[in-house]
């Protein structure tokens, strides 16, 4: 199973890249833990996860090819 995520802000400052394309995730618990090994600094980071173009507040299931969005702070006027 095929999981683009997608990483915004300084989300890619920490982490050097804008996207990722990983395997084998079936739940945002799952990758978010992934991503916080791979890259520590994200642990203490603040972002919203946003599948399909949902923001989501709890554990998500992944399916084929979903997206998942790392969105920091913003705000707008």
């Amino acid at each position: 199973m095929s999981i683009n995520v997608l990483i915004f802000g300084h989300l890619a400052d920490i982490t050097g890249k804008d996207s990722l394309q990983l395997r084998d995730f079936h739940d945002t618990d799952q990758l978010i833990d992934h991503l916080n090994n791979l890259f520590p600094s994200m642990k203490k980071a603040r972002y919203a996860c946003a599948v399909d173009q949902k923001i989501i507040r709890t554990n998500t299931q992944l399916r084929e090819d979903s997206t998942v969005a790392l969105l920091p702070p913003f705000s707008g006027g």
